[in-house]
């Protein structure tokens, strides 16, 4: 079974996590013939953790999970810090197969992303 975690920083900001939880909401209707679970984990400051989060996958029976990092930028959370959270669930569930997806930023998509968000503004042109 498959399951997808759209593993964002985690903020203090409450409403912040709450928008990540809500998107992962949002994705699961829209993947839900792809994706069986759909989950959200936070690198630090919220709930769950990365490691929570898959876990919470395992419980509910995922074999195969794609972890998506939803930063925009490759830094030092996208290169280490996701990934070291990852091998620590890896150590957990050794029998389930755990794939890092690219992160959103570097999707070639995001340009069109950015033009259409500043057409949609009413300030392009």
């Amino acid at each position: 079974m498959k399951a997808l975690v759209l593993v964002a920083h985690g903020s203090r900001r409450q409403t912040s996590n709450e928008e990540v939880i809500a998107l992962s909401g949002v994705i699961a209707r829209e993947l839900k013939d792809d994706y069986t679970i759909v989950e959200a984990g936070f690198l630090e400051l919220a709930e769950p953790s990365i490691p929570e989060a898959i876990d919470r996958c395992v419980r509910q029976g995922a074999t195969d999970i794609c972890i998506v990092p939803y930063f925009l930028s490759a830094g030092r959370h996208v290169h280490k810090d996701i990934p070291g959270e990852v091998d620590k669930a890896r150590g957990m569930h050794a029998h389930t197969a755990m794939t890092i997806l690219p992160h959103i930023g570097g999707s070639p998509q995001m340009k069109e992303l950015i033009r259409d968000v500043v057409r949609e503004s009413g300030q392009a042109g």
